[in-house]
């Protein structure tokens, strides 16, 4: 028996993209969809986006969290250090 299974893909122009946009962008997250713009062709992927926190200290494990300063702590031991280095040459 032979299954053949066929992908569809939707083709759309710039204008109609520009117009529908959250359609399309919808309809990337399950589908394939191209944008044509003359003879070029511009594919639409969806690829989620883990989310970074900056706040939290650069670590890979809990073992230094008791020891991190925020970024606030390490601004204000900056400052004294580079007003101690430009006090010195004075």
């Amino acid at each position: 028996m032979l299954s053949l299974k066929f992908k569809t893909m939707t083709v759309v122009s710039t204008k109609e993209f520009s117009s529908n946009q959250e359609k399309y962008f919808d309809l990337a997250v399950n589908g394939n969809v191209c944008i044509k713009r003359g003879e070029s062709m511009f594919y639409l992927s969806y690829a989620p986006i883990e989310p970074q926190y900056p706040e939290q200290p650069f670590c890979k494990d809990n073992s230094d969290l008791d020891t991190a300063i925020t970024g606030d702590e390490l601004r204000d031991r900056l400052h004294r250090r580079i007003h101690a280095k430009f006090a010195a040459r004075v």
